[in-house]
């Protein structure tokens, strides 16, 4: 089974965005509003049939592909674990305006409140920031829900902003957000989104974007959609270990991540274990070696490689992000 080029899977949203993925993978847009593109993505936006599903380049759909062949595609242990669930979204997201605070649910409150197996941990891997970039996340002081509910009322974001905790970001590095961790993405970031295989969000802020206050609560009603909320305050140090190790080869994020997704940064000599995975190209040209096919493997190839393509390696002066599934191996994840 060989690797699968993906093609363009580009989607409209409420925040403006996509200059940076048109570039990098070499697309025209019609739209400043196509801020996010998904990869290899099995599941749908949030209230939609179809909406965000990938194809393979014959047209395919990758969820098809993948329930019609689950151990060719994800592997035996993870399919004695998982069964023919990826349990991963992979995403290209530019932030051409800071996003909204918000939050995501964990797995408990999405099984209980909404009959979903997944909430919405997710991680960032930043590709390009500009200078001065940043993000933010998690509350600097614990937080009283009625104080969140006043924020909300007078759409406050200044206040909201003040409450969390800002962080710094350049390319290369990685960040691992919580499921119920209240954060905003700010402009000028370029990341490779690492998630749970949903699209469940609740959003604290609505004006100035492309919604209303109803678009923001997964259809459950404010009370019950602000109980995912962690209003807790974290330390700085909590905050610093969001971050990941780095490097070439091991994890980019902390061990915390594995229940949920992996990732890795690969240049041109990695090796590349047997494993589904997305990769996607951030700088350079090469080729992608692996025992199925070779193909040629550069800045914007977005690629998906099967459990049985094998084992293999990225040959030249070229550097990727490899997105992987859960390990098989790991605990149920904290949140």
């Amino acid at each position: 089974m060989k690797p699968q080029i993906l093609p363009p899977n580009m989607l409209r949203h409420f925040y403006a965005g996509g200059a940076r993925i048109a570039a990098l993978r070499g697309l025209e847009l019609d739209s400043d509003h196509m801020p996010e593109e998904w990869l290899g993505a099995v599941n749908t936006a949030f209230g939609s049939a179809d909406r965000g599903l990938s194809r393979l380049e014959d047209g395919t759909l990758v969820r098809d592909a993948v329930a019609a062949e689950p151990e060719a595609w994800l592997g035996p242990d993870h399919v004695r674990r998982h069964g023919s669930d990826p349990g991963l979204l992979v995403k290209l997201l530019d932030a051409g305006q800071r996003l909204p605070v918000h939050f995501h649910p964990g797995r408990a409150f999405a099984r209980e409140a909404l009959g979903l197996a997944h909430g919405k941990t997710e991680a960032w891997l930043i590709v390009e920031a500009e200078p001065g970039a940043k993000v933010h996340a998690s509350f600097t002081r614990p937080v009283e829900l009625d104080e969140v509910r006043e924020w909300m009322r007078a759409q406050d974001s200044e206040a909201m902003l003040e409450a969390l905790h800002e962080i710094p970001v350049a390319a290369g590095d990685a960040i691992l957000i919580p499921a119920g961790t209240p954060h905003a993405i700010g402009a000028g970031i370029l990341m490779v989104e690492l998630q749970e295989p949903t699209d469940l969000s609740v959003l604290l802020e609505w004006d100035g974007f492309e919604l209303s206050e109803d678009d923001g609560h997964l259809d459950l009603g404010w009370s019950r959609a602000l109980e995912a909320l962690d209003r807790t305050a974290w330390d700085p140090q909590r905050v610093a270990e969001l971050r990941g190790p780095g490097g070439d080869g091991g994890s980019l994020l902390p061990a915390a991540a594995d229940p949920y997704f992996r990732a890795e940064r690969l240049t041109g000599g990695s090796s590349i274990d047997p494993g589904f995975s997305v990769l996607v190209g951030v700088a350079g040209a090469g080729t992608l070696a692996m025992e199925a096919a070779e193909l040629p493997f550069g800045r914007g190839s977005a690629v998906l490689v099967p459990f049985a393509s094998g084992a293999g390696e990225l040959q030249g002066d070229v550097e990727a992000l490899r997105a992987r599934p859960p390990d098989a191996t790991a605990g149920e994840g904290r949140w």
